[in-house]
């Protein structure tokens, strides 16, 4: 018994643990109102639709009891089924009990799941845009009918449930006999189980009128355009009547299972059932089936037509993507003299060579500074302005913290010691110097172009543990030359862990016992965890999906994580369904699982960026933001958690954060692939299947998955200037080359924010595609050779994202290429490849390649050779740094030349050599200037 006991109550603690705390977790980010409004919600669904269960089945039960026959003349049958009788009797009361209780919490079980259901009916406002069948408006679809359908099937499994408890009692009580000779059903049970059959007819009536709604979000396989939703030209003239049909006679059937409360007999019900069976047959299977044999196939692209195009109208609407605008694009430049076209490339775009998913393990080697701070597997591209007050594209990373890295792992350095990260690197998107990023913001603490900041990093992406912090035990702030340093936390983020209440809580829900006891936990330690944005942002909005790639942004003084979200809806008439894990699935999400959408496998047929989140790094505050202020779904989600999305004008009281916002990927990623068939707006056209694109494989790599979509400041024929934007290509279904260049203005706060441009080659012509671009690179012998040497050695070649951007009714393709090997444990960028019209370049800056291609230079693939003495000074201390310089510069040509390759070690150790002895000559120029009036002995400046 004391056993038992325990056992009970470490049961019960164990639960409370788990529910305490979740309310402390949600008191801390002060969303509690959304603790409250789902516990709330899922424990009336679970007591009301439980209860509702429990009763029906507990009455039936009883009735039947009831209902039973007298005893007295007991058949063989009734006889053997007396020792089950003798022994209930004593405990009936409380197998009733156990049976009602048992139905009741499965039934409670199943309804608290549906809290999103219930909370999206009560609370839905229209769409202001009705269904073009049967006029209803959106939001019947999208908030309604799915809380019918819950309903119907409770009450399905209600009538069953019923219907089976009363049968047996009927059976063990001799109200119905199955071998016994006579009757095989008393007056009494007769009466009660056809009503009982009768609620359950009547209730598949209702399934068939809401079978007829239910055919504007059907979705089914249509040969001529793959997954199809609506209705089609089979729904709407045959499966609609049909359901139509089966309902009457579903009605009338129901009433002839009730009229046995009169008639007593099974006669007319079971030949109304029969024909109701019969009638789904016929009516419902083989009839649509004849429809669609003689009258659609035969004539099929006449008949769809009609529906085809709501289909189409529907889909761009729902997916944002009605006001896409296409136009003509030539493919081919129509200026003889290409070289005038130099100057406008450099107008065209700020080609970004810094590959933001190739570049993380050189941040790593350069900005790493401790083997327990680490970047992530991709960086991010954001927008900064130069110090003349311009932007520039930038790629930026966070020097987060890494447990692998920390010299010894135990439970106190794991959780104590090392809590936090530390500081921004940043380096230009358009720069290199000697193959490494150009930084403007770097070193530890950070340092460069950024204004001061809060540089500690308590939240991120790779912060996937807890901390305690804020107590007696120092953490490891940062180090430098002159040691360790240590902070404690400040911030009012996590939950005390002062009450032994929570301490116990704690060590329970982590099964850490060391929780509850360590001396490490005093007065004013608290506990940090749900640390990574996307986490954070999805526990306090669960009603939203979260896009698969947050990014940090320094914003008034603070790194704030930017988390994009979206509202999503399955019941959008007409609109076609597709897979966000499948749709959003690339070359990087294959080989990075934090770029992947949280919901993988959720089907959806509506979607908006309804909301902009941001997760402060120190504090861990959660803001969320309305971004699309027309959006009905997230209006309705607004009504059932009240305060917890602020106003879009918010935004602009949060100093510059408006200006690091930008159009998500995973959005633009759906988008993209609905707009391989969906560019189209002619049904005709659509159902051909003439016009349909593909997106191509990323030719960078070998894994065969989609081409990522890529960050750019460019320039579309249609606009004066440059703007952030985020683009991608398509090719023809089947084949590789170019049909269509795809664009969207990323820059949020612009007028065209969120406009999708789309460049349609013709087809006439034939334009090269990605892949067909990356082949001309490695199969042409100039090109080749070089990369061969380049992969002297156990060196390796990467290639970064081929950048597309349109130029003089012509593509410039622009590919950084990088080298890892020699020694490096990171990559360099060492040649970038152009190609125009049919010309090539592989140089060692984009500059050389822009100029080599347009024919304004005669650059080389080599090093240029000077041809020059190397300058001379009397200043016997200058003298000494430029001979030093030389031999670094000799060095350096000779390590490139080497018989087995180049070595990028020895390389790299000339260049810094070269730039140290130039920077002493320098200032051994500058000090001996301020003595003798700045010139050597030549008297000429060095």
């Amino acid at each position: 018994m004391t056993l038992g006991v325990l056992a009970v109550l470490g049961m019960a603690f164990t639960m409370f643990a788990g529910f305490w705390t979740d309310w402390l977790w949600y008191r801390s980010v002060h969303y509690s109102s959304v603790f409250t409004t789902m516990l709330w919600t899922k424990i009336g669904l679970f007591f009301v639709f439980g209860l509702l269960m429990a009763v029906a089945v507990g009455v039936n039960i009883w009735l039947a009891h009831r209902l039973r026959p007298p005893l007295s003349a007991m058949s063989m049958e009734q006889q053997s089924l007396d020792r089950y009788r003798m022994g209930i009797a004593p405990y009936k009361r409380w197998l009733l009990l156990a049976v009602t209780a048992l139905v009741g919490l499965i039934a409670g079980a199943s309804a608290a799941g549906q809290w999103r259901t219930w909370l999206m009916w009560v609370n839905g406002v229209p769409f202001h845009q009705k269904d073009p069948q049967f006029h209803l408006d959106v939001s019947f679809y999208a908030f309604d009918l799915p809380w019918y359908r819950f309903l119907l099937g409770f009450g399905f499994a209600t009538a069953i449930l019923c219907l089976i408890a009363a049968a047996l009692t009927h059976y063990l009580y001799g109200g119905l006999r199955v071998t016994s000779p006579g009757a095989r059903a008393t007056a009494a049970a007769t009466g009660h189980l056809s009503v009982l059959l009768g609620v359950f007819v009547a209730l598949k009536a209702v399934a068939y009128w809401l079978d007829r709604y239910g055919l504007a979000v059907k979705s089914s396989d249509f040969k001529a355009t793959g997954n199809w939703t609506g209705l089609r030209y089979v729904d709407a003239n045959a499966y609609l009547p049909a359901k139509t049909i089966l309902f009457c006679i579903a009605v009338i059937c129901a009433l002839l299972f009730f009229a046995t409360l009169w008639r007593r007999t099974w006669q007319l019900p079971v030949i109304g059932f029969g024909l109701m069976v019969l009638s789904a047959i016929l009516i419902g299977g083989l009839y649509p089936a004849i429809v669609q044999k003689f009258q659609v196939q035969p004539n099929e692209q006449a008949k769809e037509a009609p529906y085809v195009q709501k289909n189409l109208k529907a889909t761009r609407e729902a997916y944002g993507i009605d006001d896409a605008k296409v136009t003509e694009y030539a493919g081919k430049s129509t200026t003889p003299d290409k070289t005038t076209l130099r100057g406008d490339a450099n107008d065209a775009a700020s080609i970004r060579i810094m590959d933001p998913n190739i570049v993380s393990p050189t941040f790593q080697q350069l900005q790493q500074m401790r083997n327990y701070y680490g970047f992530p597997t991709n960086l991010d591209v954001d927008r900064y302005p130069t110090k003349d007050g311009k932007e520039q594209d930038t790629v930026i990373g966070l020097r987060e913290l890494n447990l692998d890295g920390v010299p010894k792992n135990n439970w106190i350095n794991d959780h104590f010691r090392y809590t936090h990260g530390y500081g921004v690197a940043a380096a230009k998107g358009t720069e290199a110097t000697d193959g490494q990023p150009v930084f403007t913001e770097s070193d530890l603490p950070s340092k460069g172009d950024l204004p001061r900041y809060e540089q500690r990093i308590y939240y991120g992406e790779k912060t996937t543990t807890y901390s305690i912090v804020g107590g007696p035990q120092q953490e490891i702030d940062y180090s430098d030359d002159s040691g360790e340093k240590t902070t404690s936390y400040q911030g009012k983020s996590g939950v005390n862990l002062d009450n032994p209440i929570n301490r116990a809580a704690y060590a329970v829900a982590f099964n850490e016992p060391q929780i509850l006891y360590s001396g490490a936990i005093g007065k004013g330690s608290r506990i940090l965890y749900n640390r990574t944005p996307k986490e954070r942002v999805e526990a306090v909005a669960p009603w939203l999906t979260i896009d698969g790639d947050a990014y940090p942004a320094v914003v008034n003084g603070r790194i704030q994580w930017i988390v994009d979200a979206y509202t999503t809806s399955n019941g959008y008439p007409y609109s076609s369904r597709t897979t966000l894990g499948d749709t959003t699935a690339d070359s990087l999400t294959a080989t990075n699982n934090n770029r992947t959408v949280v919901a993988q496998q959720n089907q959806v047929n509506y979607i908006r960026n309804s909301v902009k989140a941001t997760v402060d790094a120190y504090t861990g505050e959660v803001k969320l933001y309305q971004w699309d202020t027309k959006d009905p779904v997230l209006k309705t989600w607004m009504k059932a958690f009240p305060g917890t999305v602020q106003p879009r004008s918010a935004i602009a009281r949060d100093g510059d954060l408006m200006s690091h916002l930008r159009y998500p990927q995973d959005l633009f990623k759906v988008q993209r692939e609905l707009l391989t068939r969906y560019h189209v707006t002619d049904a005709q056209t659509f159902l051909t299947g003439s016009e349909v694109w593909q997106v191509p494989d990323d030719p960078t790599n070998k894994s065969g998955n989609a081409v990522p979509p890529y960050y750019l400041s460019m320039k579309m024929p249609d606009q004066s200037k440059q703007a952030f934007s985020l683009s991608t290509t398509f090719t023809p279904n089947g084949r590789d080359n170019l049909s269509a260049f795809m664009t969207v203005d990323a820059e949020a706060g612009s007028s065209d924010y969120g406009k999708i441009r789309i460049l349609k080659l013709p087809t006439s012509t034939t334009v090269d595609g990605p892949k067909q671009v990356q082949s001309q690179f490695n199969s042409e012998q100039d090109i080749a050779a070089a990369i061969k040497l380049l992969k002297g050695g156990d060196s390796e070649v990467e290639y970064g994202n081929l950048l597309t951007v349109p130029l003089d009714g012509g593509l410039l393709y622009v590919e950084p290429v990088y080298v890892r090997g020699g020694g490096l444990k990171y990559p360099l960028l060492r040649k970038v490849l152009v190609t125009y019209e049919g010309k090539t370049a592989f140089e060692n800056t984009l500059g050389e390649a822009l100029d080599k291609v347009f024919g304004t230079t005669g650059a080389t693939t080599t090093p240029p050779d000077t041809g020059t003495n190397p300058p001379t000074s009397t200043n016997p201390t200058v003298q000494q740094a430029l001979d030093d310089a030389q031999k670094a510069f000799d060095a350096g040509q000779k390590a490139l030349q080497s018989p087995n390759g180049p070595d990028w070690t020895a390389y790299d150790k000339a260049q810094k050599d070269l730039k140290d002895a130039l920077k002493r000559a320098q200032e051994a120029e500058a000090k001996a200037g301020q003595s003798g009036g700045g010139k050597n002995g030549s008297g000429k400046k060095s």
